[in-house]
């Protein structure tokens, strides 16, 4: 009696989860098998609290449309937050606006007079306090409450995104646009009492927000992945 191997391996590391690909089996098979594994097993890690992960496939050499399709399939899960895919060339394909540019991880908490400054794409590990500020060139991304001010793209990126797992900033701003914050009494998100994730970006020069499940159509329609 045979053993069926396992096509997709999760390994914990510091800050997050490593989801490692079979490099051999059919495409559709290991789509579903992912679809499974997120459906039915490994809930202890895979539900609660935001999680970054970093997708590897190995050799495989996987076209655009199928990198799409697996970050679909992860979104499935609202507290997975992909970081990266990449292969065994270590070409990191990050669903960022800055796509060749790394991601540097922090934690702690910006207070009210403190600004942290970054180059690059930022995941920050804590909350943003009324007062405090973020400042990057890339992304900005907070596994926590962003209730001041962030500035992505500070060098004139009109592509890059602002997500947070709590979003109630005083100010965002991406590039040159500047958002005013909600007037007394709007909602700051349209689904308030939820816990997701959600992202702010721009279309046609206007900040708007939206899920960040849906960050990968997004890109898909900026056409990120081209070239890559």
């Amino acid at each position: 009696m045979s053993i069926k191997r396992s096509l997709v391996t999760i390994k914990g590391i510091k800050d997050g989860l490593v989801f490692r690909l079979d490099e051999q089996c059919d495409f559709d098979e290991l789509v579903s098998e992912l679809q499974d594994m997120l459906e039915h097993s490994h809930q202890a890690i895979l539900s609660g609290p935001l999680v970054a992960i970093d997708v590897q496939y190995g050799s495989r050499d996987l076209t655009d449309e199928q990198k799409l399709a697996l970050l679909d399939v992860l979104r499935t899960k609202r507290n997975l937050l992909v970081r990266s895919i990449e292969g065994a060339k270590l070409v990191e394909v990050r669903e960022n606006a800055v796509l060749r540019t790394p991601i540097t991880t922090m934690s702690g908490m910006v207070r009210s007079g403190q600004v942290l400054r970054q180059e690059g794409n930022l995941l920050f590990l804590g909350d943003v306090n009324p007062g405090g500020s973020i400042v990057c060139t890339g992304d900005i991304y907070i596994l926590g409450a962003l209730r001041g001010m962030a500035h992505a793209g500070s060098e004139g990126s009109e592509h890059a995104i602002i997500g947070a797992s709590y979003l109630a900033p005083t100010q965002l701003r991406i590039a040159e646009v500047i958002s005013r914050p909600p007037d007394s009494g709007e909602e700051q998100s349209s689904h308030p009492h939820e816990t997701q994730m959600e992202f702010a970006y721009l279309k046609d020069g206007q900040m708007q927000i939206d899920k960040m499940a849906n960050i990968a159509r997004l890109r898909r329609d900026l056409n990120v992945f081209k070239g890559v």
